[in-house]
């Protein structure tokens, strides 16, 4: 008779990763206690009603937003003659914890959509109401919905930190809660697709952002915006087909289609003109940071343009220099002389 290993009897004993679930645990009955401590109700029990829900009309969402523009750009003013605030210990908690917000919200999406997707096919998941928009997966998208309030800080680092408010940055905080709005009360069942690619893009990103502000160096800062730019052409191949569904199912029968898609026709326009804009502003970023002269760069010349290259989203704007203030002022890793910068050789 022989006696299992120490080291086979725990592999044992392991949760087993399944389809109902990928973990190997059940996320979401931890999930729901959570919810319930927090807001005194299960998350089962949470219902999306528009006027009810906070946040929910698109009153509520327009306020929020233009209060967003007036606080950065008057922000802005403000600092134009004041020294630049630090804020290091802040902004590593805040890219810490929407790192984590990110990666919990896309492990309970996987959760929710992967036993659909392999046991109904990918078009009921993204087109069928039972398929793409239940009770646990509104839950979701409503608390995705609220965490691009929260993204909103990033700006107001920015300004505090004196770096450029570039239009990329600006448009894309702004435009991304009123697109994540419009979803929500279109009730689009391909919203899934959108919101686990961006969770997984902001988990990658926020890192970053977090390692960054360590002073840890990281080699594929580039590939972050490339990861963004392949997120919106996946994104649009997803919104555009179930656009296409939804509109030659219901008005031109006589097209080609696979069927109805659910959704609402305001939501499939701004989806597709919002997204369509991501993806135009953010290759125009790419081959203006990353290919300004036609070809790529090498050896020296090549480390210090990587280390000096933006990100558009979320910290240090568009076109903004991790050393620069958004005034023009000096280099903080120069020394100002008769009112130029001049870089220290370490810098």
């Amino acid at each position: 008779m022989t006696t299992a290993s120490p080291v086979a009897a725990l592999l044992e004993k392991l949760p087993v990763p399944t389809v109902d679930r990928p973990f190997g645990i059940h996320l979401w009955p931890i999930f729901s206690k959570a919810f319930e401590y927090v807001v005194g109700y299960s998350a089962d029990e949470f219902t999306f009603q528009p006027g009810s829900t906070p946040m929910s009309t698109l009153k509520e969402t327009s306020i929020f937003i233009v209060i967003y523009y007036t606080i950065i750009f008057g922000g802005r003013e403000l600092m134009r003659n004041r020294e630049p605030f630090k804020l290091r210990t802040l902004f590593l908690i805040h890219n810490f914890y929407l790192t984590a917000i990110s990666a919990i919200l896309l492990a309970l999406f996987i959760e929710q959509i992967l036993p659909t997707v392999v046991r109904h096919g990918i078009f009921h998941a993204i087109c069928a109401i039972e398929g793409g928009w239940t009770q646990p997966l509104v839950v979701l998208y409503y608390l995705n919905y609220l965490t691009k309030y929260l993204e909103l800080l990033d700006t107001c680092f920015l300004f505090l930190k004196k770096k450029p408010l570039t239009f990329l940055h600006c448009y894309h905080h702004g435009a991304t809660a009123l697109l994540c709005y419009t979803q929500l009360i279109g009730s689009t069942s391909v919203s899934w697709v959108v919101i686990s690619l961006n969770l997984m893009v902001h988990v990658v990103m926020y890192w970053y952002y977090f390692q960054s502000a360590r002073g840890i160096k990281i080699w594929w800062k580039e590939w972050i915006t490339r990861l963004q730019i392949i997120q919106f052409v996946i994104d649009l191949g997803f919104v555009y087909f179930a656009s296409w569904t939804y509109f030659t199912s219901t008005y031109f029968q006589w097209l080609p289609n696979a069927g109805k898609c659910a959704g609402e026709e305001f939501a499939a326009f701004s989806g597709i003109a919002i997204i369509s804009s991501y993806l135009l502003l953010f290759i125009s970023f790419y081959l203006a940071t990353y290919k300004k002269d036609g070809k790529r760069p090498s050896g020296r010349k090549a480390v210090r343009r990587m280390s000096q290259a933006p990100l558009p989203d979320p910290i240090h704007g568009s076109a903004a220099n991790a050393n620069s203030y958004g005034n023009g002022d000096a280099k903080s890793t120069g020394v100002k002389t008769n009112g130029t910068a001049t870089r220290s050789r370490r810098a």
